[in-house]
């Protein structure tokens, strides 16, 4: 009774768990596609790629990396780059199709600088700079910028003009709502599955409501991946130093997500030098795996801990299995196609209601330490300078060199470096 009892639970936690790594990885393609005018078929293709890469990159982590279960999927500063560079792409001279061409070589790139951090031990050496001030400011302003994004696909804001939805924002409410409260005050199934059921009705109500359109029927049933879909990598100088910085705020998602997923499992933020190489160099292979099938760099997500901390699933076993099933699905188009439907307003409804634990903990990481007037000082510059760009349009920076627009651009990535460089520079005297 117990065994059967036992593999029921782990076939509902695999599913959960595959139902917040497709709702981490399917909105942002949709977006890309966008951004660089790609057609049905190419989304279609974008998306399917996506599924495979995030599938294998959390495979990959937990089997050969820092092994804990921490999904790697597009997110954050990738999005930010993709989006920058195609608003620059016709100052520049380039089409979108070479722009994409060039960012699979800052993947390339970036992966190689997470990996020689990695394998040489460089990483666990940076870990002085990542202070709990750092930490913990680089989830408070990763929330912030997120926010945002995830409030406009609840809104339904994008998708059919300029303006918000009244039924998609009431279902995505619901769906939030529902999902804070059952994971919050819920108990037995309706707490750890709060997320999975959220997500089931919010399905529901939104095809009564709008109905649910048929499959394309013209989709082959089977279908390999696409290597480099985009084309082959176009070699670019000016990636170099973009490739390197970025490599290191990607270290310091790393050290964020790990923090908050040990704070989470365990109720201490503490991670051994071990798990931050095997983390950072195996990063860098799923950096070269997006770059290989062209779609956008993953990103370690520290929203992972605030999913364990709503669900209280912290199991690897079935982190894996779900990483493999996402990982099979995207051989099968009619599949992946079914799954898009998914409707944007309750996919981001849900993952904006993992990022309330998030922000908690980014706050607590904040916190944790003494707010002298020093770090209150460097708290005000960074979050004035930061947040304060992520409201100002790339379009704005078109005047300035290639890499300061990607840098300037870019709140998250500005301010975090701007707070390393406050912490280390301004010592306590």
């Amino acid at each position: 009774m117990n065994s059967v009892k036992n593999i029921q639970n782990s076939t509902l936690e695999t599913l959960q768990w595959f139902i917040f790594l497709l709702a981490s990885s399917i909105a942002l393609p949709i977006v890309i596609g966008s951004v660089y005018d790609m057609s049905l078929y190419e989304v279609s293709g974008l998306m399917q790629r996506t599924f495979f890469v995030v599938g294998i990159a959390c495979f990959l982590q937990g089997l050969i990396g820092h092994r804990l279960p921490i999904v790697d999927g597009p997110a954050g500063i990738w999005i930010s780059t993709f989006t920058v560079y195609a608003a620059t792409a016709v100052e520049s001279g380039r089409s979108l199709g070479e722009t994409l061409q060039v960012l699979q070589t800052a993947m390339i790139l970036t992966g190689l600088f997470l990996v020689i951090f990695g394998l040489f031990h460089l990483s666990q050496k940076m870990l002085s700079i990542f202070t709990p001030l750092v930490t913990g400011s680089f989830l408070f302003m990763l929330t912030i910028q997120l926010s945002g994004t995830f409030l406009q696909g609840m809104m339904g804001i994008g998708e059919k003009g300029s303006t918000a939805q009244l039924d998609a924002t009431l279902i995505s409410f619901f769906v939030f709502f529902f999902v804070l409260l059952f994971s919050i005050l819920g108990k037995g199934p309706l707490k750890n599955y709060a997320i999975l059921i959220g997500i089931g009705l919010g399905w529901a109500i939104y095809a009564i409501v709008h109905g649910q359109t048929s499959a394309n029927s013209s989709l082959p049933v089977i279908q390999i991946p696409e290597v480099f879909a985009w084309g082959l990598p176009v070699w670019d100088i000016s990636m170099i130093p973009i490739a390197f910085i970025t490599a290191i705020i990607l270290l310091s998602n790393i050290v964020a997500s790990l923090g908050a997923a040990n704070q989470t499992m365990k109720g201490k933020s503490s991670f051994t030098p071990e798990e931050m190489n095997k983390g950072s160099y195996t990063l860098g292979i799923n950096q070269g795996l997006s770059a290989l099938f062209s779609s956008v760099a993953v990103v370690t997500l520290a929203s992972s801990s605030g999913f364990m901390e709503l669900t209280g699933q912290r199991r690897k076993r079935p982190f894996m299995y779900a990483s493999i099933l996402l990982m099979l699905i995207a051989f099968f188009p009619p599949i992946v196609a079914f799954l898009s439907k998914i409707p944007s307003p309750v996919a981001n409804a849900a993952l904006l209601a993992t990022f309330v634990q998030l922000m908690g903990i980014g706050l607590w990481n904040i916190v944790s330490e003494r707010l002298d007037q020093r770090k209150l000082t460097i708290l005000g510059i960074t979050f004035l300078t930061g947040i304060g760009l992520m409201f100002i349009p790339a379009s704005a920076f078109v005047g300035l060199p290639g890499f300061a627009q990607n840098l300037v651009s870019n709140g998250l990535l500005m301010g975090t470096v701007m707070i390393i460089l406050l912490e280390q520079f301004w010592k306590d005297k």
